[in-house]
């Protein structure tokens, strides 16, 4: 039933018409025939009679009779939609008998009555507005849909439809429908779209609009503490119980977590206004709201609540199935966030939750999620960044120890964000290596430094040439010809090949196999030098070391700074110094050389030197600078200790 009828003509008395010819009905004896002029050779389809006529006169059917008010008067009676004629004024003329039984009232005790008082089109502004502007003939129509108290007790939802009668009459129809049943299959129908089948919670669909509804300002203005909470969490492990015992057994599973989490938001909510709202977002996702938090204690109980809840096992259907959850809790002013800022928040705690090792709530941390925020930032700029050219390179010394002579040069890769300033590789290559740009990088990276080691070569004639090291990502040799980027750029800047040396991480190196191998042995093959960088802290299988294609051991700083300074008078660990000896020996007996990173005082260069350690490389000789700073260092005898 999409709307309400406008039913018969009212009452004779208000509304007069007349039967025109052109308003003729045929008669139920005759029937339309097509009839040819031959004057005019054009079919008539006039109303004729079977017989045949013998004149135009004869042709022409015969005028209904007129109506009488009588008649008028039993049809708006008998109409089965109830209406009333009211006046100008508003009161009621007359009401048909079906007014009155929807009412409760007989027909004559409606006339004179206030018809807006019957139908409830006083209670609001708009409504009445409108009404009485089409009592007064300036609009057209009204049709609004209102709630009826019946005098037995019982409510009824009608549709009421105002509409005015010829101006003549100075009145207009107001007809009444009872939708109350299209109302209730709609309730019932909204109910089945708004929760869900399995654990019969609120979906995802009417949580965000309790969510929205909830951050209105209007919802927390006038009263509550303004503040609003979120409890967002899914199962751990339950994609398995799927996929073991199949998914009837996991929709069981799933209701009996709702039960147990509808019990822990009523006793969260025991003495309260509202309680927490209990609503499966989807899968094994599901969020508890707190509208009118207190604080973020409050919802740290009702998370600890839940994770108590779900530690007793499941019997579902003669299985005891244990399960846990993770819970990212989010709580703040409801008037400084958005609902889709909410929920993002409540998702990156989730996954903080799930990181830091799962069965656990976590509480939302803004300075941890601008970090995750810059990170993501940066991750989404990081190739473009290559093509800007806003990337650059700095170089530290590697120091002989004997005579504190520069051997070589780190490279070392900076990036000059326009955001954030300089930033170190710590911040950026992670992301690089993660999403495939550290190949682009990496590249850049190789070529500058051996067109800059090359350029140092050339403007120093006199100097020994340094080497130049540049640290390489396993995730250059799986995705890409290294072997082949190498050799083209030795052959672009005229760098001789024992020039470069390539630093790979202990852990890369080590489980090597296949074409990372064959990788480093063809660059061993071409003269290239290969260096092991913080070697000691991954797999130290020291039996790698012997097939390996390794020149130079890269000792880890935390070896280095286990060394105690001696001229502050503090006590020596003698085991530092024995497993760093026996490294350099090691090392030594296969024909490595040993570097040792994070040199920084004269104490720690003499006890390296005294055990035989090769280079070193740290504040103590230099920080990373600039190229053209290298050259003045060339220049000098040796390294300027600090």
């Amino acid at each position: 039933m999409s709307g309400t009828p406008e039913g018969p003509v009212p009452a004779a008395d208000l509304v007069r018409p007349t039967v025109t010819e052109s308003d003729s009905r045929s008669l139920p004896h005759e029937k339309t025939t097509p009839r040819v002029d031959t004057h005019t050779s054009c079919v008539d389809t006039r109303t004729t009679r079977t017989e045949p006529v013998t004149s135009r006169a004869e042709a022409e059917p015969p005028r209904a009779p007129d109506l009488t008010d009588r008649t008028f008067r039993a049809t708006f009676d008998a109409a089965p939609v109830a209406m009333a004629v009211v006046d100008r004024e508003g009161l009621v003329v007359t009401a048909n008998d079906s007014l009155a039984a929807l009412l409760g009232a007989g027909p004559d005790g409606l006339a004179g009555r206030v018809a807006a008082d019957l139908v409830d089109l006083a209670s609001d502004a708009r409504t009445w507005h409108a009404y009485r502007e089409v009592l007064r003939g300036r609009q057209a129509r009204l049709r609004c849909t209102r709630r009826l108290k019946h005098p037995d007790g019982h409510s009824l939802w009608a549709q009421v439809t105002v509409s005015p009668l010829p101006e003549e009459e100075q009145a207009v129809l107001v007809s009444v429908c009872d939708i109350s049943a299209r109302r209730e299959l709609q309730a019932r129908l909204r109910h089945l779209q708004m929760h869900d089948p399995v654990t019969r919670l609120p979906n995802r669909t009417l949580f965000f609009e309790r969510l929205s509804a909830a951050l209105e300002a209007e919802a927390y203005e006038e009263s509550g503490t303004g503040r609003i909470g979120l409890c967002y969490l899914d199962l751990d492990g339950f994609k398995a119980v799927n996929d073991t015992l199949g998914h009837r057994i996991g929709d069981r599973l799933l209701a009996a977590v709702a039960e147990r989490l509808t019990r822990c938001a009523d006793e969260a909510g025991h003495a309260r206004a509202v309680k927490p709202l209990v609503a499966r977002l989807g899968g094994d996702e599901f969020a508890l709201l707190v509208e009118d938090s207190t604080g973020t204690e409050q919802l740290a109980e009702l998370a600890k609540s839940v994770l108590t809840s779900l530690q007793a096992p499941f019997d579902i259907s003669g299985q005891r199935l244990s399960v846990s959850a993770s819970i990212g809790v989010v709580e703040r002013h409801a008037a400084d966030t958005t609902a889709t800022a909410l929920m993002q928040a409540a998702d990156t705690t989730l996954y903080w939750a799930k990181a830091d090792g799962k069965s656990r709530w976590t509480l939302f941390d803004p300075e941890r999620n601008a970090h995750r925020m810059t990170r993501q930032a940066l991750a989404s700029t990081l190739r473009p960044a290559i093509e800007k050219g806003e990337f650059a390179l700095e170089y530290q010394p590697l120091v002989g120890m004997e005579d504190g002579g520069v051997r070589g040069v780190e490279a070392l890769v900076r990036w000059n964000h326009p955001q954030f300033g300089t930033l170190t590789p710590n911040r950026f290559i992670g992301l690089a290596e993660e999403d495939g740009s550290i190949v682009q990088l990496g590249r850049w990276v190789l070529a500058t430094a051996c067109r800059q080691a090359r350029r140092w070569q050339l403007d120093h004639p006199d100097v020994p040439p340094v080497f130049v090291s540049v640290n390489v990502a396993v995730r250059q040799v799986w995705d890409s010809d290294l072997v082949a980027d190498v050799a083209a750029i030795l052959t672009e800047t005229g760098l001789a090949p024992h020039l470069l040396q390539l630093e790979l991480t202990e852990s890369a190196v080590m489980g090597s196999a296949g074409r990372p191998l064959q990788a480093l042995q063809a660059l061993s093959d071409m003269g290239v030098r290969i260096a092991i960088d913080d070697f000691g802290t991954g797999y130290s299988n020291l039996a790698y070391l012997s097939r390996l294609p390794v020149s130079v051991l890269k000792l880890d700083g935390s070896f280095v700074r286990g060394f105690q300074y001696e001229e502050a008078g503090h006590r020596a660990n003698p085991a530092d110094e024995v497993i760093v000896e026996a490294l350099i020996e090691l090392a030594h007996r296969l024909g490595l050389t040993v570097t040792a990173e994070c040199v920084e005082t004269a104490g720690q260069a003499s006890r390296l030197r005294r055990i035989g350690c090769d280079t070193g490389q740290g504040w103590l000789y230099s920080r990373p600078v600039a190229a053209d700073r290298i050259s003045a260092l060339l220049t000098e005898a040796d390294c300027p200790r600090g």
